[in-house]
Formats: C-alpha cells, sequence, structure tokens
C-alpha cells in the first residue's frame, strides 16, 4: 500500500486524499479465484520507435524496423514492455500501437516466445495461447489522392493517420479461449451512415469533405472490433478501438468529432439494438448481441472528460453510460508525481494513464460486472521500476491500466490455456 511517505516532497496540494491512498496499492494478485483480471496498454511497438535517425520508414518495407527488433529477442524497450506486462499478470490485454504484421511468426508470436515466454528480471514469464488481430485503418490509402489532373486538394488521402498499412495497429492476447466465429470487426463502417454524426462542416454548414469522400470515409481510424472471449460457460465481449487523437487539425476539427463519433460507436452499440445502425465487415447489421451482455471497453481512447481537447461530451458518452460500470478511476502515485498540482493545477495527476498528463487509456466493464481492484502501472519515482516508465524510448509514453473483473463464479476453467 502507498503510504504518506511515498507522497512527501511533491509539493503543497499534491499530497493525494485519504480515500486516493487507499486505491493507490502496488500490483498485487488478484484476490479471489472468480476474478479475471484485463488491462489495455499502449505499447508503443510501432516501426518509427525502432528505426534509427537515418532510416525512414517507406510503405514498401513498412513493418521491417519492428521485425527486426522482435527477432535481436534483446530490444531494451520490448523487454521492458514484456517486463511491465509480467508483473501485472493480467489474463486478458489489449495491446494498442503493436503493427500489424499479417504474419504472427514475424510479429506477436516472436513477442510471445522471445519476450514474454522468457522472465525478464526475475519476474514469471507470460504465455496467451489466444490471440485476436485483423488489419486495420492506419496507412490505408483512399486512393483519392492518386487520381491526375485534380481540381481541387485531397483531404482523404488515407482513411486513418499513418505512414504505411498496419502503423499503430492492435492485437488483443488472452489467456481464455476467444470465440472467433462469432468475432465482428467494424474496420470499414462509414462515418455518414452514423446518424446524426458529427462529421465536419464549412462555416456555410456544407461539408467539409468533398462529396466523393464522404461516400467512402470510415468512422474507424484503426477499426472498432467485438471480441468474445469464453471464460468457462460465460462470454465477455472485449470492445477493443484505439480512437484518433481530438487534436492535429483545423477549425474544422474532424479529429475531434471523428473522436466524439468513434466513442459514440460504444455508446450506440452496446444499447443492444438489432435495428442499430451498426454492420459490420461481414455485413451483419446490429448492436451488441444480448442487452445482458458482460462486455469491458478497453483501449487508447485519447479522451478524458476532464482535461484535454476532447469534444465536448465525448467521454461522458460512456462515463455516464448506465450499462458501464463508471467505477473510480484508476490511479497511480507515478501519475501524481508526474503532474503534480503545484506544476499544472491538475486535481487528476494520480488518474493520468500518459506521461503527456491526461486519463486516456480505460478498462471499463458494464454495469453487470463488478470491479474488484484497478490500477496504473506507474511506479512511483523512488522505486526501482521507475526505469520501466521513463518515456516511449523505456517502455511507451502510454501506461498499462488494469482492472480484476469479478465473475458470478470460480475461474476455474482457465486450465483451457
Amino acid at each position: 500500500m502507498i503510504t504518506i511517505g511515498l507522497l512527501l516532497g511533491l509539493g503543497g496540494s499534491s499530497v493525494a486524499s485519504a480515500e486516493e491512498q487507499t486505491r493507490m496499492t502496488d500490483v498485487t494478485p488478484k484476490s479471489a479465484a472468480n476474478q479475471v483480471r484485463v488491462a489495455t496498454f499502449n505499447v508503443s511497438m510501432e516501426a518509427d520507435n525502432y528505426k534509427s535517425d537515418n532510416q525512414k520508414v517507406t510503405s514498401r518495407e513498412p513493418a521491417a524496423a519492428l521485425v527486426a527488433a522482435l527477432q535481436s529477442g534483446q530490444h531494451p524497450q520490448i523487454k521492458n514492455i514484456a517486463e511491465i506486462i509480467q508483473r501485472v499478470q493480467p489474463d486478458v490485454i489489449l495491446l494498442n500501437e503493436f503493427d500489424y504484421i499479417s504474419d504472427p511468426d514475424l510479429g506477436i508470436n516472436l513477442f510471445q516466445k522471445d519476450y514474454l515466454g522468457v522472465s525478464q528480471n526475475g519476474q514469471t514469464p507470460i504465455q496467451y495461447p489466444h490471440v485476436y488481430l485483423t488489419p486495420v485503418n492506419t496507412g490505408v490509402k483512399t486512393g483519392l489522392g492518386e487520381q491526375p489532373n485534380q481540381s481541387q486538394k485531397v483531404r482523404l488521402s488515407h482513411y486513418g493517420f499513418g505512414k504505411y498499412p498496419g502503423q499503430y495497429g492492435m492485437v488483443l492476447l488472452s489467456k481464455f479461449p476467444i470465440d472467433t466465429e462469432n468475432t465482428r470487426t467494424f474496420q470499414t463502417f462509414l462515418w455518414k451512415d452514423m446518424p446524426n454524426n458529427l462529421m465536419p462542416v464549412e462555416t456555410d454548414g456544407t461539408s467539409w469533405y468533398r462529396p466523393n469522400e464522404v461516400e467512402i470515409m470510415r468512422l474507424s481510424s484503426k477499426s472498432h472490433w467485438d471480441v468474445p472471449v469464453k471464460i468457462c460457460d460465460t462470454t465477455l465481449h472485449v470492445l477493443a478501438s484505439h480512437p484518433t487523437p481530438p487534436v492535429f487539425d483545423g477549425k474544422e476539427d474532424r479529429n475531434g468529432r471523428r473522436n466524439h463519433d468513434e466513442l459514440r460507436f460504444w455508446k450506440d452499440y452496446i444499447n443492444a439494438k438489432p435495428d442499430s445502425y451498426h454492420f459490420d465487415d461481414k455485413g451483419k447489421k446490429g448492436g451488441m448481441s444480448s442487452a445482458d451482455a458482460k462486455f469491458v471497453i478497453v483501449g487508447d481512447l485519447n479522451a478524458s472528460a476532464v482535461e484535454g481537447d476532447a469534444y465536448p461530451g465525448a467521454m461522458e458518452q460512456l462515463l455516464s453510460h448506465p450499462k458501464i460500470n463508471n467505477y473510480p478511476a484508476p490511479l497511480s502515485v507515478g501519475g501524481l508525481e508526474n503532474k503534480p498540482k503545484t506544476r499544472n493545477n491538475s486535481d487528476f495527476a494520480a488518474t493520468h494513464t500518459a506521461g503527456w498528463g491526461m486519463r486516456a487509456d480505460y478498462v471499463l466493464p458494464s454495469a453487470n460486472l463488478d470491479v474488484a481492484n484497478s490500477g496504473v502501472y506507474w511506479p512511483s519515482s523512488n522505486s526501482d521500476q521507475a526505469r520501466l516508465v521513463k518515456g516511449r524510448s523505456a517502455s511507451s509514453d502510454h501506461r498499462l491500466v488494469w482492472a480484476d473483473l469479478v465473475f458470478p463464479k470460480d475461474i476455474s476453467c482457465k486450465s483451457q490455456e
């Protein structure tokens, strides 16, 4: 348990409240056999992070730098990522910003075999026999920017920002079986097909995107996945995504609006209406399969209800949803130290999940699941583990977020691994 003593030296009002201190626990094993630890971690494992200063990542060999780093088995940043995961020991974990590599033996399998499966600094190795990954929209060209004699500048050259297809991809790892037959993906869902969407407009009310761009513009900047995980006789729907940051645009606020609607997609989806506007990549229409389904929304959602540049109400769509368990935000002492109130006037530093200072990463279970414990892996600067979180070069500019979800009975079928 973190005590007042560990918080000394942060200055003035930076000391956590008594209630916060009781929740700033070190990572501990699950307290009961009927708990499943679910985590999300933006691991910054995209090829740009592995190229040398004089290298360029090209669409010809997009993930070559990541593949080389994985093949070495000794890359220090990847070893630290693996050590963090070994310390937390999640049962199910979403990795954001793990480049999509279609051949698992050149990507996620290497990560599992040579990093997660090898003890890092004396930690217990961990393996996930069940893996889910599919293509994402980042770096995928629309083809519009390649047409000759265009009179107007193309505003939609790619479906999602990226230097090559698959940059900033996602991977789901699970100790429990994945029901791949009933998995739904929404990579190609069109933004215009969301009723009352927030697609950007000009000052005169006309569309900011050209008509031909509106017709093909996809909502998801990466993808939206509904991955059913079979936990004994219970199904947990893992709703995974990585919405665009609500910045890096102009007055039209195209990224802020897109981020809002990427989050709204889940808000509407979990209402479980069969006639909902959602249609997946297989053509199946409707929201979640059951109104009483157990689910967990995970990912780097790039939005906060209290800080940052998100479109108004973006994150509140989920945090105030009656079907979501809006338990107290996970905390860390490292986050509190990183942005003490005396420096940036933040009352929310202990809830931050990114080094640049915001709660961006979430594990949000359905209201029919209790949370026994939760946390953000962000050790105090006084800890010998602080070396693991010294920025993107050490591991990532994001922190692993975890929550222990309580299921109705003992999870004894975990031996299905």
